[in-house]
């Protein structure tokens, strides 16, 4: 059988340059990726669920109150019905 451990130092050390963090570059990583997904899947649901309750939402304008004689309808003092 042939000697493995050559080519699995090289391999490794492929490896360790696809590894090497640049210190000058920042990036969210895989932790910043997830919080972002939570967020987008937490923003959905609610859109869901306000897009839900809107539907059940049933809105009718009440009539105007009857005024006395000799009053504007804006008027303090108007009668309310």
């Amino acid at each position: 059988m042939p000697d493995m451990s050559a080519s699995a130092s090289l391999a490794l050390t492929h490896l360790v340059t696809l590894a090497e963090v640049d210190e000058d570059k920042v990036t969210p990583g895989v932790l910043g990726f997830i919080v972002f997904a939570v967020m987008a899947l937490a923003v959905w649901g609610l859109m869901k669920s306000m897009n839900r309750h809107m539907g059940k939402v049933d809105f009718e304008e009440a009539p105007e109150p009857q005024s006395g004689p000799g009053q504007a309808p804006g008027e303090p003092g108007a009668q309310r019905g």
